[in-house]
């Protein structure tokens, strides 16, 4: 089962320049341990140190939130499109 994960500019150094990555998993808890394994350091990026999705960091499975979903807990299947996409701010 093969996911396709969309690689923000900021972490592609970590996925020897990367934009688009394929990902096993059946939920993003376990794509993003995949990614680990193939990019060592990513998962640090994406999560802090109680394992949950860092709040700068926005996930999306098919367009949804995961937020609005299960959190890493989200479902995944083989087909879908997730995007990384860092918070931006500033004023």
């Amino acid at each position: 089962m093969s996911v396709t994960v969309r690689i923000p500019t900021p972490l592609r150094r970590l996925t020897n320049g990367q934009d688009k990555v394929a990902a096993e998993g059946e939920s993003l808890d376990e794509v993003i341990a995949f990614l680990e394994g193939q990019f060592t350091g990513i998962k640090a990026r994406l999560c802090d140190d109680e394992g949950e999705l860092r709040n700068f960091v926005n996930v999306y499975v098919n367009g949804e939130d995961v937020r609005f979903l299960d959190g890493l807990g989200t479902a995944t299947k083989s087909g879908d499109d997730i995007s990384v996409v860092p918070a931006v701010a500033g004023g």
